[in-house]
């Protein structure tokens, strides 16, 4: 079991610091029909003339009770890259402490490290995308405070070891996040639910994938309490909308569609991979445990653009490093990958 010090890895001023109270934050709502003139809002009703809750009662009690969590172990963000920001502030010094990531990964890792004034240290997976655990624990110090492992991984599409990533949580001496934005997709289970084992892992999901639910920007955070309080000191008071939390809970009432929609997604990724192996042109499908597909092939700029005059839009992602011409396919509806593949074949 980790029981790392956090209060040692936290920076001082976020220790110091008193978070935000805002007007409602002051009182206890204990009656009904109350008259608000405390917070600067406009009297007349229109359903959104209020601010939101800023505590997002409601909406963290559905997301607990599916995670099978208690209270004070989620934080919400405006999309996961929003916690992802609020962590390197809690943990990193700028120009001083550094975070570790693993590419080719999710781009924003290194955005917003390099907007915080936060060295990155980049240790590239091996050649099969699977991690290198001697060179990440090479780069281990005192100043590396935070370690970003997104899986299933993006671009790659592949989803690293339960093992390998407890033992790189068992042997940081910081705070391990796991990005699991597509881990809906997944054959492996999450790892939320290690979060009371460890007190140094940080779980992050999202709505906008397997939810499909990518315009309200919703992202989730998992950690124990008292990570969660740091968040929350920092965090923006209002920083869910009332329309997002509303959409969100109408999404979380109706997880059989859901479930319906993410089988579609498996059994179209399993029919594309099939005919994507039929393709000359295509060198490679790698495996996926996500809802997109990466695959190499012959001339990656060439076929991009070839299907961007057909009317379709890929990613080329053949300047990520070990992604020479690879081409990375979110999976469509039915008729849309079918659409796809007709596309390829006349290619």
């Amino acid at each position: 079991m980790s029981n790392i010090n956090l209060d040692i890895l936290v920076r001082k001023n976020v220790l110091d610091m008193n978070s935000y109270s805002s007007a409602r934050d002051e009182f206890e709502n204990k009656k009904e029909n109350l008259v608000f003139l405390d917070a600067n809002e406009s009297p007349f009703q229109n359903d959104i003339n209020r601010y939101p809750d800023n505590k997002h009662t409601y909406l963290k009690q559905r997301l607990l009770e599916l995670n099978q969590l208690s209270n004070g172990q989620v934080v919400l963000g405006n999309g996961t890259d929003e916690i992802l920001d609020l962590i390197i502030r809690v943990f990193c010094d700028p120009g001083c402490d550094k975070i570790i990531t693993i590419p080719p990964t999710y781009g924003m890792y290194d955005v917003i490290a390099k907007t915080n004034n936060v060295e990155n240290i980049k240790i590239s997976l091996k050649s099969n995308f699977s991690l290198n655990l001697g060179e990440i624990k090479k780069s281990f110090s005192k100043k590396t405070k935070l370690l970003f492992l997104c899986s299933p991984n993006n671009p790659t599409g592949n989803s690293f070891s339960r093992k390998d990533l407890i033992d790189l949580i068992e042997s940081f001496n910081g705070v391990v996040v796991i990005d699991e934005a597509y881990i809906d997709f997944s054959s492996n289970s999450s790892l939320v639910n290690l979060i009371g084992k460890y007190n140094n892992l940080i779980v992050t999901q999202t709505m906008s994938k397997a939810f499909g639910m990518a315009g309200i920007r919703l992202g989730m955070g998992f950690a124990n309490k008292k990570i969660i309080n740091y968040l929350n000191k920092i965090k923006p008071p209002y920083n869910i909308n009332l329309l997002t939390e509303k959409r969100a809970l109408e999404e979380l009432e109706n997880i059989d569609f859901v479930k319906s929609n993410i089988k579609i997604i498996l059994e179209e990724r399993d029919k594309l991979i099939d005919s994507l192996n039929e393709l000359s042109f295509v060198e490679k499908v790698y495996p996926s445990d996500s809802n997109f597909i990466l695959i190499k092939v012959d001339d990656a700029d060439l076929r991009y653009e070839q299907l961007i005059d057909r009317g379709i839009v890929l990613r080329n992602r053949s300047k990520e490093l070990l992604c020479d011409n690879c081409l990375r396919i979110t999976i469509g509806t039915p008729s849309e990958n079918k659409l796809l593949i007709k596309n390829f074949r006349e290619l």
